[in-house]
């Protein structure tokens, strides 16, 4: 059934070859040697030589005090004064002679029927309808270039005839 058996006993007879004399006799000089000739990526211990770095040390010490004396003369500087974009400065003087009308803008918010209505005991019903809106008004001064606008609401009500047949 297993396709994999095959493979599988043919693993387990397998075994690892035994080292060679010489490999051994290698192995056990480099272990009595004193002189460390082989090349490692710097992790093997020194042993009784070992020497601390004081210059190494010392350099670390002297950067990391120059940036912490760097961060505090940066928080004891007074933020420096950016301009304001708006001010209180006195509007200039502007004649309104020279002020041209620019344009009238109406702008309608709500309207609302309130039905018909007999206004005065007429005889003829009208449509009421009640609108609000904003009117801005613009002037310009064409030397200048300055503008002046005034907004302001209004409320209307208007009376329609209303023919039956």
């Amino acid at each position: 059934m297993n396709d994999f058996s095959e493979l599988e006993d043919q693993l387990r007879k397998l075994r690892p070859a035994t080292p060679s004399p010489e490999l051994f006799r290698r192995i056990e000089r480099a272990l009595t040697s004193q002189e460390t000739s082989t090349s490692s990526a710097g992790v093997l211990p020194r042993g009784k030589q070992s020497r601390f770095n004081w210059i190494s040390l010392g350099l670390g010490l002297a950067a990391a005090a120059a940036l912490v004396l760097l961060a505090i003369v940066r928080l004891q500087q007074p933020p420096k004064k950016v301009p304001s974009v708006a001010s209180l400065s006195p509007a200039p003087a502007v004649s309104t002679a020279q002020l041209v009308p620019a344009g009238l803008t109406q702008v309608v918010y709500h309207t609302r029927d309130e039905g018909l209505r007999f206004p005065n005991n007429s005889s003829q019903p009208m449509r009421r309808v009640r609108s609000q809106a904003q009117e801005t008004l613009r002037w310009r001064n064409p030397k200048t270039g300055a503008t002046l606008r005034i907004s302001y609401p209004r409320e209307e009500i208007s009376l329609t005839p209303v023919s039956g047949q």
